[in-house]
């Protein structure tokens, strides 16, 4: 399993903000099958966290016509910075 780690310094938000990030969760889920997706803010901090089968699938979603949008979007309007790591998941706990 994977994880991808998104974490961005939020510029500003507005209703497309909203409307993309609802979007590509849901293609996420339902085209690249995504396992997991969680994401939180604080302050102007936002974190993303979602969790995958393979870096193909996160590949896929990454190079998506909506997504590439999404990304354009976010570097032009929406954060004035983030980062984006992929890491695989060797062990997990539970309880």
């Amino acid at each position: 399993m994977f994880a991808v780690i998104f974490r961005a310094t939020v510029k500003e938000t507005d209703n497309e903000y909203n409307t993309m990030a609802n979007k590509l969760r849901k293609l996420a889920f339902e085209t690249y099958g995504c396992l997991d997706f969680i994401a939180v803010c604080e302050g102007n901090q936002e974190v993303a966290i979602s969790y995958w089968e393979s870096e193909m699938a996160i590949k896929m979603w990454k190079e998506n016509a909506e997504h590439l949008i999404a990304q354009e979007l976010g570097q032009k309007r929406w954060y004035s910075s983030y980062s984006v790591q992929i890491v695989e998941v060797k062990h997990e706990y539970r309880f």
